[in-house]
């Protein structure tokens, strides 16, 4: 290339396109025909300059993954990024967070990022996550790796779960999605084949991402549901709870104690998983009762009068 030619420009758009995904040679090639036609290069032998660039980078600090038949493929850099103090700290708090969350891989990764050590770690937040496993261990970032290739495909697949009881057995499952609730990282799945007795809403299934054992290949099958089924809950706050204002985006306000000082509120809610609902229903105890739908009012009250008959017992 010309002296005169921008190869730290040229290196950053190679860096840019290996930071979105692996590329084959001759697709990366094809890539930065323009670029250095745009920069009045000259096109031969593309693959040779960029074969020739990246030995370079990887000389600076950048592991970028090669080999016949194989994509080119940016595994780390080691290169310094120039972060603020601010900048420094936010991304020590986030990588402190995670790392108590479970996450201690991506954790590593950001402390790298940061230049910071975990013994320099921020102290002035706590926090208590008590996840069940480390996310960051090899045979669950593979599970979590895999569930996300199903999710793009958009595809039925199957899994092998093992329940709490340890119980195995296969599911198959449509629409899908990764949620993080309570400290526990959760697949969120419609299973068509559930039996729902009352509502649809009844084969939206969770699933712990660590008792999953295996992943299955994606289907010829498109996802049926562009959504996951949701019900509509109504419940009254009371007491200590009267003057409750919602937070989530699903809940809305129906009904308001018209009295100076709040004794309840009515809260309308839309709702994916009724275990989550019914964990977050239980736990303020005697200041909250389930209004509609009648089914689900009864299933609750059951639930309800055995925890209490647990107590009188002793």
């Amino acid at each position: 290339m010309p002296a005169g030619f921008n190869q730290l420009k040229f290196a950053i758009a190679i860096l840019q396109k290996l930071a979105e995904k692996p590329y084959f040679p001759r697709v990366l090639s094809e890539e930065l025909y323009a670029f250095l036609e745009g920069n009045g290069q000259s096109t031969d032998d593309v693959n040779r300059k960029v074969g020739r660039m990246i030995a370079k980078m990887r000389d600076c600090g950048f592991e970028i993954r090669s080999a016949p038949n194989r994509p080119y493929e940016l595994v780390q850099s080691s290169f310094p990024v120039i972060l603020t103090p601010d900048q420094r700290e936010a991304l020590a708090l986030a990588a402190y967070i995670l790392e108590d969350m479970g996450f201690s891989s991506q954790a590593s990764q950001i402390l790298q990022i940061s230049g910071f050590e975990k013994s320099q770690l921020p102290s002035q937040v706590k926090v208590n996550f008590s996840p069940p496993v480390d996310y960051g261990e090899d045979r669950l970032d593979t599970v979590v790796q895999t569930l996300q290739d199903r999710f793009q495909k958009r595809r039925r697949y199957t899994i092998r779960y093992r329940s709490s009881s340890g119980k195995e057995r296969p599911w198959d499952l449509d629409r899908s999605e990764l949620r993080l609730h309570n400290g526990v990282l959760y697949l969120f799945a419609y299973a068509p084949d559930f039996s729902a007795y009352n509502h649809d809403v009844e084969k939206n299934q969770i699933f712990r991402v660590d008792r999953i054992l295996t992943v299955g290949a994606a289907s010829n099958i498109p996802w049926g549901r562009l959504t996951f089924p949701a019900i509509d809950l109504t419940y009254r706050m009371a007491g200590p709870l009267g003057r409750y204002q919602p937070r989530r985006a699903n809940e809305t306000v129906i009904k308001r104690d018209s009295a100076k000082t709040p004794q309840w509120v009515e809260i309308s809610t839309k709702e994916e998983s009724l275990f989550w609902f019914r964990q977050r229903l239980l736990q303020y105890g005697e200041n909250i009762r389930l209004l509609t739908p009648e089914w689900f009012v009864k299933k609750i009250a059951a639930e309800m009068l055995r925890s209490a008959q647990n107590y009188q017992a002793h």
